[in-house]
């Protein structure tokens, strides 16, 4: 039994407060977390609400605990980063609220689009790599650039593009010599020297734009392979080409200059983040003479990626029917994946954040680390919600249409 002095410390130790949000429809999800829209319930502001299930991060908490120290360094400090609004955590989940970004994913919204010129490849890199170089005069590389998490803050043609997913970010100690040497990332989007492993920092960023460039003008990556292996090999020696011809005809000579630029396996002769916003190719000078291609782009993107997008669904499929003739039918038998779907990390009741066994009533929060949902940007109210949605069937046609000069 406790005695008396011990209570009050432990009283102290479990200081608990009311929910603040109420969470609505899911957003996405992933492997060890879920995205759902929330409502702060004071003052009616939406935001987005990362949930993520401490049992499945076991082990990899420092992650986390990165994401929050990156997105409290570099949140509100610039229009295309995601901003961090509040952080908490309960007994079994951590709680990260963010923007609500309700324009969709960088690629799915040039496939929806009219039409789509090289300009706006070059207007979507320039926003990309003005973010990406304040993270970097802030000591931080991001390691995961890929146009899944590129996302827009709202469906209008005139919206702020985000880079979001920090979880695999990095502070840099500017002061002391300090390289990076954990694999990590998208393999099709990571640079020769995460694979080799003799160090990496920010440069992995500028390579990373050269492949989401390369995509972006033609619907596939570079060094698109059979396998991560394979892909891989091409990575290390910088094996792409432009090809095939009847797909790069319509791009200028100043793009591709651009992707080469970026895609220099020596990571100190690869352009710097501000070097690239100086490339003609993204900043072009009167009477340079690097005009961007005129040719509508959207058909042979749309096509390559679709192409390539049901390839690699059809690759996932045969990969998962090999797992289940490798024993995976019998676990299923066995019930192992039914007591693991019973430890899914959410259950929404619609009075707010909850998970089976714990209350959605109540959350411990980080003691000292609590942010004011006053402090950041102010959300967006129900009625601006529902007015970007009422567009949204106007503006997902016809998105950045140009008249061709």
């Amino acid at each position: 039994m406790a005695t008396a002095a011990q209570k009050p410390q432990a009283q102290v130790q479990a200081q608990v407060q009311p929910c603040r949000y109420k969470t609505g429809k899911t957003l996405g999800s992933g492997s060890y977390s879920v995205v759902k829209e929330c409502v702060h319930i004071e003052t009616g502001r939406f935001y987005a609400a990362k949930i993520i299930n401490k049992r499945m991060m076991a082990g990899r908490e420092h992650m986390v605990r990165n994401e929050i120290a990156v997105l409290k360094r570099v949140s509100v400090g610039h229009r295309n980063i995601l901003t961090l609004v509040d952080y908490f955590e309960t007994m079994n989940n951590l709680y990260l609220v963010t923007d609500l970004a309700l324009g969709g994913e960088l690629f799915d919204r040039i496939c929806r689009k009219g039409s789509y010129y090289e300009i706006d490849a070059a207007d979507l890199i320039k926003a990309t790599l003005s973010a990406v170089a304040y993270l970097h005069d802030h000591g931080i590389v991001h390691r995961d650039l890929k146009p899944e998490n590129l996302l827009f803050r709202t469906p209008e043609d005139n919206a702020d593009l985000l880079i979001a997913d920090f979880g695999l970010s990095r502070i840099m100690d500017e002061e002391a010599f300090h390289v990076l040497t954990t694999t990590c990332g998208t393999p099709g989007y990571m640079a020769p020297e995460i694979f080799q492993k003799i160090g990496h920092g920010k440069p992995v960023d500028v390579w990373a734009i050269g492949v989401i460039t390369y995509f972006l003008l033609c619907g596939y990556t570079p060094f698109d392979r059979g396998s991560n292996l394979d892909e891989m090999q091409a990575i290390l020696v910088a094996d792409y080409s432009f090809t095939p011809v009847e797909y790069w005809r319509g791009v200028s000579e100043s793009a591709k200059d651009f992707i080469r630029r970026c895609l220099t396996i020596d990571s100190k002769k690869r352009m710097t983040a501000h070097e690239a916003l100086a490339h003609p190719w993204i900043s072009p000078t009167a009477g340079s003479g690097d005009a961007k291609g005129s040719e509508d782009l959207l058909p042979i993107v749309k096509k390559n990626f679709n192409a390539r997008r049901t390839l690699h669904q059809a690759i996932d499929t045969i990969r998962a029917i090999n797992k289940l003739r490798e024993g995976g039918a019998q676990r299923v038998l066995n019930g192992a994946v039914n007591k693991a779907s019973q430890n899914l990390p959410l259950h929404n009741n619609g009075n707010g954040m909850e998970v089976e066994g714990e209350p959605g009533s109540q959350f411990l929060h980080q003691g000292g680390d609590e942010m004011d949902i006053d402090s950041g940007p102010q959300g967006q109210t129900s009625e601006e919600i529902q007015a970007q949605e009422r567009r949204i069937p106007q503006t997902t046609t016809g998105l950045w249409q140009r008249p061709i000069a």
